[in-house]
């Protein structure tokens, strides 16, 4: 297998989305949990999404897990290699981002790193180096109070300099609406100053596409799935790669029971429990207890188990940004969250040996903490729930499994219902 893309991504929703973007694009992708062991059997792809749990962890152990993955993907042919980080750029002034950015650079040779988060179809875009969520700027949306990685500057050149050991520029709309020789002519202006890494504004696809073409020119770039799309359209367009037939199903019908799991706090997904509260019982764990150890995931699984026969189930311990803050307080960041998500992979765990082959989970950290409780070692990519969201399904685990695994401000309305309805 030589690939033509190698991906590395810091968290497993956000390679969820980076490989449904790739698989839209056209490119035939496989995700991977964690850097593949040497014998995992895959099958003939044109791109590999290596996903780490790396995202809000010590910036080191980030860094060691990331090159890893860099030196497995390189050994399979891929001659570019792209960071995929968060479209709301949510990493704190100690990384982990900027630390990732800077090994990769190191290992790669590049003299100047294309960066940018930018993904119009969802809202995200960059002008003049500052990150917007729809009309307003990062630090004034609702997207700014993450519960372990808060945003509030939306200046992308002063965040990742805050960061990085190199010094951060800016290729502006301006350079990027003439085209791509002029955002290499920029980049090579910029190298000739010593700077290491650029901001790169995007606020239409086709900026994406420019982007793109650039990019696959190098060895790396830095960005949220809308820079995976430009590049899986240069690729295509290139003829480097030839367009697979996307949107294709992952096989075989499951069936059987299904349940979800929701961890996010972000209000799409708050509302989207609310919603399922319509259609199917719904059980709200209470976090203090949690974090006190008094048996919440039993009482979890003593809730749903009688339930399933009749259909679906969704078990929440999301919170809203108050109550968050508060158990925070009371209890400690990392002590609240850890907790609350090794209860979720208990539940999760404990709901697939029950006999659930079809599960839903909503939050990024809660999908990270399910997805390494259940040791699932990849997915083949299949059909689109919602813009970054697509089915997966189970490669080289002992049974045949759907998932889906959903950023926590990803989806519709009724998003837990749509991704049922494809989960067949």
């Amino acid at each position: 297998m030589t690939l033509s893309l190698g991906c590395i991504a810091d968290d497993y929703t956000g390679a969820s989305d980076l490989a449904n973007t790739l698989t839209r694009g056209g490119l035939r992708t496989v995700q991977t949990i964690g850097v593949p062991a040497d014998d995992l059997a895959l099958p003939d792809v044109d791109a590999v999404v290596v996903s780490l749990k790396s995202r809000s962890i010590e910036a080191g152990l980030a860094v060691a897990r990331s090159c890893a993955a860099e030196t497995w993907l390189r050994s399979r042919g891929a001659s570019h290699v792209l960071f995929k980080i968060c479209s709301t750029f949510d990493s704190t002034d100690a990384g982990n981002i900027g630390p990732v950015m800077d090994a990769l650079r190191a290992d790669s040779g590049e003299a100047v790193v294309l960066v940018t988060p930018a993904f119009p179809e969802t809202g995200r875009t960059v002008y003049q180096g500052n990150l917007f969520v729809g009309a307003v700027p990062l630090n004034e949306s609702p997207l700014k109070d993450h519960p372990l990685n808060p945003m509030h500057d939306s200046n992308l050149v002063r965040v990742l300099a805050r960061q990085s050991r190199t010094q951060i520029g800016l290729v502006d709309l301006a350079t990027v609406t003439r085209g791509a020789d002029a955002v290499r002519a920029r980049l090579a202006e910029l190298a000739g100053k010593g700077i290491g890494a650029a901001i790169i504004d995007a606020v239409f696809d086709r900026d994406l596409e420019t982007i793109g073409l650039v990019a696959a020119g190098h060895r790396l770039s830095v960005g949220a799935s809308g820079i995976g799309l430009g590049l899986a359209r240069a690729l295509v367009s290139t003829g480097k790669v030839k367009s697979a037939a996307t949107g294709a199903e992952t096989g075989a019908a499951v069936g059987g029971p299904a349940a979800c799991l929701a961890g996010s706090c972000s209000q799409a997904t708050l509302q989207q429990i609310a919603n399922a509260e319509r259609v199917m019982p719904v059980l709200h764990l209470d976090p203090d207890r949690i974090l006190t150890g008094a048996g919440e995931a039993q009482r979890a699984l003593d809730w749903a188990r009688p339930r399933l026969a009749e259909g679906p189930v969704l078990i929440a311990s999301s919170s809203t940004p108050d109550q968050v803050a508060a158990l925070q307080a009371r209890h400690g960041r990392d002590a609240a969250g850890h907790a609350i998500e090794q209860t979720m992979a208990d539940i999760a765990e404990s709901l697939v040996k029950s006999g659930i082959r079809r599960l839903v989970v909503a939050g990024g950290e809660t999908s990270g903490a399910v997805v390494d409780r259940l040791k699932i070692p990849g997915f083949l990519v299949g059909v689109e729930i919602a813009a970054g969201v697509p089915v997966l399904r189970a490669v080289g685990a002992g049974g045949d499994m759907l998932l889906a695994l959903k950023s926590g401000n990803f989806g519709g309305a009724e998003f837990f219902s749509d991704a049922l309805r494809l989960m067949r």
